[in-house]
């Protein structure tokens, strides 16, 4: 179960899930999927099947939810995932983002009796915009981070952008009920929830210490990657030293300050942005480059690629790839893809980031959120190829042989915790 699936949405969660969907088919289980479309010509919760891309044996359910996304309880979901779970009858559900679609979830999977396993991605549960980011109106600086979930001030700094202005006080105060709502509504959803999984120990430490998930019910386990995808880089010949982007336009990405940084570079590099066009967001950044012909010329905006094709399209086309986010990334795929091809990673040092690349280490990382920190480490990459180029052959952190942890090599990891809360259940039964 998540909130979107590939081809439609292909953020790291959404990729992740299709990669473990065809890991377990691989390993001879059935697996069935619960998602999300949003079609404004189709009625509200209508559900219809059809079959993933590349593998067609794996049906996506398609719940049609174009209008009311913004619900964090939706009973009308709950009821047709109730009607889904009856008739597939899994020994397991596995959930991977309760967002768009309704914190009833796991409730629903609970009263029928089925073990419930949650991967974690962001802060969604913690924290209702999922990624302690201030969203809401500012006069200063937009975007800063927060120091912690509280309901007024999730109110205040975060929905204060829904307000209609005529009686703010009262209408803060609606929304500091809402959050409270919201808040409870999650921590039920996880009281239902068997196990949790963490892709970082960061973001484990995190919904323990400042959620009060029990240590008992979360485990570590990183990503697993299909290693297919990953073989045969060969960096393509070019003059210049190219840096490379993959990801969202969003702010939350930190893209602006990488183009920032890039404009105030020391030397003559190229920078590359893989990513689809989010219409005003992107014409936004593009507006930053626009100072100059020469800047312009200098930065490349290539459409989104298809995971399958990463190495064709992007890792043979750029030197070092670079991490920019303001929030506290979880554990990102591409860095991990990156390292696993030998790709010098530039990212901050912070979060999960932080985690998984260590400077001068395995890649070059820099202050959090800090321009010129990331201004420096971009030149030290340029001044330095030889250097990022032994750094990316470090690889991964958590190998000896720097390689990344294999979708099968997950897979199995998965299903012995699988089989313990499917375990724990027929020992209740039992009793």
């Amino acid at each position: 179960m998540i909130h979107g699936y590939p081809l439609r949405y292909n953020a790291g969660s959404e990729v992740y899930t299709q990669t473990l969907a065809h890991a377990l088919f691989e390993a001879g289980n059935e697996v069935a999927i619960f998602t999300r479309e949003e079609d404004p010509f189709s009625p509200d919760y209508q559900i219809r099947t059809e079959t993933d891309y590349l593998q067609k044996d794996i049906p996506i359910n398609l719940i049609n939810h174009a209008r009311s996304n913004a619900r964090f309880q939706n009973d009308e979901i709950d009821e047709a995932f109730h009607y889904f779970l009856e008739r597939v009858q899994p020994d397991v559900v596995h959930f991977g983002h309760l967002g768009h679609l309704s914190m009833g979830l796991p409730g629903v999977a609970k009263s029928l009796g089925f073990p419930t396993i949650f991967t974690l991605h962001d802060f969604w549960m913690m924290c209702p915009r999922g990624q302690f980011l201030h969203w809401g109106l500012s006069s200063g600086d937009p975007w800063e981070l927060c120091s912690g979930q509280e309901d007024f001030k999730c109110a205040e700094m975060c929905f204060n952008r829904f307000v209609e202005g005529i009686d703010v006080s009262n209408e803060l105060s609606y929304w500091e009920s809402w959050v409270n709502k919201r808040m409870n509504a999650s921590r039920l959803a996880c009281e239902n929830i068997d196990l949790f999984i963490s892709p970082s120990q960061n973001l484990m430490k995190r919904h323990v210490r400042d959620f009060g998930i029990e240590p008992r019910k979360i485990k570590y386990l990183d990503y697993g990657f299909d290693y297919q995808r990953l073989e045969g880089r060969s960096r393509n010949k070019e003059s210049h030293f190219v840096f490379g982007y993959i990801g969202r336009h969003h702010p939350s990405k930190g893209i602006h300050d990488l183009i920032d940084a890039f404009l105030s570079l020391n030397y003559d590099a190229r920078l590359r942005i893989w990513g689809r066009s989010q219409g005003q967001l992107t014409d936004s950044l593009k507006r930053k480059t626009e100072k100059s012909l020469e800047i312009t010329d200098k930065i490349e905006w290539l459409e989104e690629y298809n995971n399958e094709n990463i190495i064709e399209e992007v890792f043979n086309n750029c030197d070092c790839i670079v991490v920019p986010s303001i929030w506290e990334e979880n554990s990102p795929l591409v860095i991990h893809e990156a390292q696993h091809c030998g790709i010098p990673v530039i990212t901050s040092d912070y979060g999960g980031m932080g985690e998984y690349v260590k400077d001068g280490v395995n890649g070059l990382t820099f202050k959090h959120r800090d321009k010129e920190s990331l201004t420096d480490a971009m030149n030290r990459a340029v001044e330095n190829p030889e250097l990022v180029k032994r750094l990316g052959k470090s690889g991964y952190l958590y190998s000896e042989d720097g390689k990344i942890r294999s979708k099968e090599e997950h897979v199995l990891s998965l299903i012995e915790h699988y089989m313990s809360i499917i375990n724990v259940k027929n020992q209740e039964v039992i009793n």
